[in-house]
């Protein structure tokens, strides 16, 4: 058990896209247990904007945010407003999945709370002295260990295979795959459930929404916990996605992954999908342990407490100050962006 300290203060939480609703929502929780404060800013015009909860605090503006005065600020994404108060926290959004720029410093975050022993180390080589780096597991994760109560709504007697691909134009599989989809939809006894990026195009979202039968669920959801535990197998491509399913020792189908490794099924033409999956539902032990070895360099803890370790260590961040940190890059462009964004043109 992680010791839980007495905490009164106060942290602020900076959201984009809605995937970092399931990454936040446990840190809100274990924040209230300790009796901090909890507030979000999302910017106006957000995909993220829908899926905020009535009971959940937000800050309408930057002035908002100066009155309210966090302690600590945490974001899932790369970039973060220098000019909000308190303790920057970058806790992530995926695993590494190979794709560019995956480790590089902008100079926006104090702190990365870091997943498991692979990610850790590659922070720790790039380390000038502007920041900290913990592993602290990763929180939305916490969730996977314990059965959702919304799962068994989505499980089937049949094979329950996800269909989760990224965004990226260049990495995406969503046209490649969709007449083979389409098509097994028509000839196996599966259960497709699609989840697609929170970026996903419209022509895209429409394509699969048309595929909705008996044999295929699209599915609009900020927590794919259900999802995750729900499914027997994943199919994708380079989304991070797959890493989280890896780590319920499930097999994992990818078409053209930027980096394929031993512990995923990948592929490379596109009518072979069928075979792969094929393979996917009847698994050999070898790949099981190509799985096993993958999860345990990603994420070794699996003890649901890796929220309680997040607060634990921003709160000793809080309380013992940065003060030891060598001052950070300017990188003009990008906090101007950041102000452009956001209609605040001030320095401070």
């Amino acid at each position: 058990m992680i010791e839980q300290t007495s905490d009164d203060c106060r942290y602020l939480f900076y959201v984009v896209l809605s995937y970092s609703f399931s990454i936040l929502r446990p840190i809100a929780v274990e924040i209230e247990k300790r009796g901090g404060q909890v507030a979000w800013f999302i910017p106006e015009g957000t995909e993220a904007e829908a899926f905020l909860a009535e009971s959940e605090n937000r800050l309408a503006d930057v002035n908002a945010v100066k009155a309210y005065n966090p302690d600590a600020v945490l974001a899932p994404g790369n970039y973060i407003p220098d000019f909000f108060p308190g303790i920057k926290v970058q806790v992530f959004h995926d695993f590494d999945n190979g794709k560019k720029h995956r480790f590089t410093i902008r100079g926006f975050f104090d702190l990365y709370c870091t997943q498991g022993p692979n990610i850790t180390a590659e922070f720790n080589a790039r380390n000038d002295g502007t920041y900290d780096v913990v592993e602290t597991g990763w929180s939305k994760l916490d969730a996977l260990f314990t059965l959702h109560p919304s799962t068994e709504q989505y499980k089937q007697e049949r094979p329950v295979i996800l269909y989760a691909p990224t965004f990226s134009p260049k990495l995406r599989s969503t046209y490649q795959l969709f007449p083979y989809i389409k098509e097994l939809c028509q000839q196996k006894d599966w259960q497709w459930l699609v989840k697609l990026h929170p970026k996903a195009t419209q022509e895209e979202i429409d394509m699969y929404k048309s595929l909705e039968s008996e044999q295929l669920r699209f599915i609009e959801t900020d927590d794919i916990i259900p999802l995750l535990q729900a499914s027997d197998i994943i199919v994708s491509d380079t989304s991070s996605i797959i890493s989280e399913f890896a780590m319920q020792r499930k097999p994992v189908v990818a078409l053209n992954n930027r980096r394929p490794e031993p512990w995923m099924i990948n592929f490379s033409q596109v009518e072979e999908l069928s075979g792969k999956i094929e393979s996917a539902l009847n698994v050999d032990s070898k790949l099981h342990e190509e799985i096993h070895r993958y999860s345990n360099a990603i994420h070794p803890a699996r003890d649901g407490e890796s929220s309680a370790r997040v607060v634990h260590t921003i709160e000793s961040k809080i309380k013992s100050g940065i003060g030891h940190l060598k001052k950070k890059p300017l990188n003009l462009l990008r906090r101007l962006k950041v102000r452009r964004k956001l209609k605040y043109y001030h320095w401070k």
